[in-house]
């Protein structure tokens, strides 16, 4: 397994679409649940960061 490395601020963008049409996410908190907020309707989930780390396709931005 690829360990990815993500900040609070890292956009990602996700294999499958959310159901507003949007791919793309902003992670907003770390540990061992990672909270990621899609940037087309503003939704906030709670993953695990396994389970996130099998459905990034690729990292678009490097948070601060």
């Amino acid at each position: 397994m690829e360990n990815k490395e993500y900040s609070i601020g890292t956009i990602l963008r996700l294999k499958k679409k959310h159901p507003c049409g949007g791919y793309d996410w902003v992670v907003t908190r770390l540990g061992a649940d990672i909270k990621i907020k899609c940037l087309t309707c503003d939704r906030s989930i709670l993953i695990p960061r396994i389970t996130l780390n099998k459905r990034i396709k690729k990292i678009v931005t490097d948070g601060e």
